[in-house]
């Protein structure tokens, strides 16, 4: 860990000074909301090492240098526990065999029970404990109904910090026992800004695409993701005429079987943002997706209707509850093609 991931990203500046300038203090229970992929993480963190800190000032980060910020530069703070999804942790720490086999993607009940002798049993330092759950939406029920034990009453000196990019799948009683702070996605600017500093400015034609979302910008782009993400976007920018085909393409610019594809709910959104593009161009001449595409989006609205465009993508939304286990993926994209082209060529509403 680097002294950077200490520090909060400076747009979300204002909402690190009214969490630490608040009169009532920090919260023991702290919900962090947002889109995926801004930095929620970054600042849970941050706030975490600033709680640990011995060296704090009013409403600044954590210090860097003192011994508890550097054990917790090192990974190896015994007052902190960042809890993740079983498949990201070391296999005796997530449960047996078999609950990671089937809950992987999942924080299980066993995570949770653990922490219950870090939270009642003294710190090591005598100061705060530190838990971090991370997303916290992964957490499957039986681990939510555990969280919630602890949650009710927990130790003055003891923090929980979630994370959370789909907070309604949290239970209602975990979130009434949290105070909730949404973190803002950065400006187009802001974000640039960021990813040049951070030299990975090849990421920089992802952020229309995810939102904004510099943070996941990055992660796609290391992944090899971002080029799919671009091919899938030239497609429907360039689709053709025949939906079998297009759709063939799709097939093989997903890589669904590669490790580094693109997932089907995640070619689905983007579909749906491409026709809301599309729409958006339509009725204002303005676009989100468009950069370097204007030719394409003025020859697919030509004969196109908005009526059309929105029917498609409410149609797409019935597909995304298939869109993690289609029975046949290539039918599947046939469909989308079909439907996609018959709205490019619908001129009335």
């Amino acid at each position: 860990m680097q002294q950077s991931d200490i520090k909060h990203i400076e747009w979300h500046a204002s909402a690190w000074r009214q969490l630490w300038g608040s009169a009532n203090g920090l919260p023991h229970a702290l919900l962090l909301t947002g889109p995926e992929g801004i930095g929620k993480g970054r600042f849970a963190r941050a706030a975490a090492a600033r709680l640990l800190c011995e060296s704090p000032v009013e409403t600044a980060c954590a210090c860097g240098d003192c011994p508890s910020c550097r054990w917790f530069l090192s990974d190896n703070h015994p007052d902190f526990r960042h809890i993740l999804p079983a498949a990201d942790v070391e296999p005796d720490e997530a449960g047996t065999d078999g609950e990671r086999k089937k809950g992987s993607r999942q924080i299980l009940i066993d995570q949770i029970r653990e922490l219950e002798d870090f939270v009642f049993v003294g710190g090591h330092r005598n100061g705060a404990r530190v838990v971090v759950v991370e997303p916290a939406e992964a957490m499957n029920h039986a681990a939510q109904n555990a969280l919630l034990k602890i949650l009710e009453e927990p130790p003055s000196s003891v923090y929980f910090i979630l994370v959370s990019s789909r907070w309604r799948r949290l239970l209602p009683t975990i979130r009434s026992r949290c105070r909730s702070m949404a973190l803002p996605r950065p400006s187009a600017e802001e974000a640039q800004t960021w990813l040049k500093r951070e030299k990975a400015s090849s990421a920089i034609e992802l952020l229309p695409i995810l939102g904004n979302a510099p943070l996941m910008a990055v992660a796609e782009t290391e992944r090899g993701r971002g080029t799919i993400l671009v091919g899938v976007l030239d497609s429907l920018a360039e689709p053709g005429r025949d939906p079998l085909q297009l759709a063939s393409r799709w097939q093989n610019q997903l890589q669904l079987k590669s490790e580094g594809g693109l997932t089907m709910d995640a070619f689905v959104q983007l579909t749906q943002k491409w026709l809301v593009d599309l729409a958006l161009f339509k009725l204002s001449g303005r676009h989100r997706l468009g950069a370097g595409r204007q030719s394409s989006l003025r020859q697919l609205t030509d004969k196109a209707s908005v009526g059309a465009l929105i029917r498609c993508y409410n149609d797409l939304m019935k597909f995304r509850a298939l869109a993690s286990h289609p029975l046949n993926p290539q039918l599947f994209l046939e469909d989308i093609a079909e439907r996609y082209l018959r709205a490019l060529a619908t001129e009335r509403s």
